[in-house]
């Protein structure tokens, strides 16, 4: 989205830090003001819940707590109050992690950070190209993204066996030996440069980073809409897990689409 007439202007409800509630905040060009509203913390303060890395989420769900709509994909529950926010969130990442279910189901491919952005990205300091991280305990990435050189596979050394030759090593992050240690990984994508780690879940990944105190951020949308039942939510799996503790840091509003920012305790 380049073209300033197809996003919405936000009314800012609550702020953390030197931006003012009740500050507008129109379309700009290079959206300094959502820059500074959704920036990482500079290089010196970036130790959150992994050491050198500041870890955020970024996920959308219906009032009725839907994280999708009647096809099953995310596409179809959000609109361009939610995709302006979106793609500032990645603009400001180093990387963007992702499950591989997730990776299929939406059909991820190359991340590529929109030409209006460069400009904030580079004064942010991230890294050159936006690097997608693929999540996977058994090694299995559809073949067009191992073929993706700005791709890493995040996986166990039982799925970078079954790999084998298919990805240089480089491009591996082999963490755990049957399952993923989740914290390994995201300490080895800060080692290389990556600390603003930016995850879109899916609902299972969210989950396991939750539980284990990897999250730092989440940014939470709120479509304006309710599917009703059948849908999942935008965390999964066990529900015995304990609960994260969260703090409101950021409420924006396009009409009736809220965009919150939560701090994790």
């Amino acid at each position: 989205m380049t073209n300033l007439a197809d996003r919405p202007t936000f009314d800012l409800l609550v702020a953390e830090g030197t931006t003012a509630s009740g500050t507008i905040i129109p379309p700009e060009t290079d959206e300094p003001g959502l820059g500074l509203l959704l920036a990482h913390p500079t290089t010196s303060r970036r130790d959150g819940a992994v050491a050198g890395a500041w870890v955020r989420a970024n996920m959308i769900a219906t009032v009725d707590g839907a994280a999708w709509g009647h096809d099953h994909l995310s596409g179809s529950i959000n609109g361009p109050a939610d995709l302006r926010v979106f793609e500032v969130v990645r603009a400001l990442a180093d990387v963007v992690v992702v499950g591989a279910g997730t990776v299929r189901a939406e059909g991820y491919g190359t991340l590529v950070v929109p030409e209006h952005l460069r400009g904030l990205r580079a004064e942010a300091r991230c890294a050159d190209e936006l690097v997608l991280a693929v999540v996977t305990r058994a090694g299995e990435v559809p073949a067009p993204l191992l073929a993706d050189p700005h791709v890493l596979v995040v996986t166990s050394a039982e799925g970078a066996a079954r790999l084998g030759p298919d990805l240089p090593s480089e491009r591996l992050v082999v963490a755990g030996t049957d399952d993923v240690d989740l914290r390994a990984a995201l300490t080895d994508l800060a080692g290389r440069g990556l600390g603003r780690i930016l995850t879109e879940g899916g609902p299972h990944l969210l989950a396991d980073l939750l539980a284990n105190g990897l999250v730092d951020d989440l940014c939470v949308t709120t479509s304006p809409t309710a599917v009703g039942p059948g849908a999942g939510r935008i965390v999964a799996g066990d529900p015995g897990r304990p609960a994260a503790d969260l703090r409101l840091a950021t409420l924006l509003r396009a009409r009736d689409v809220l965009v919150a920012r939560w701090r994790v305790a």
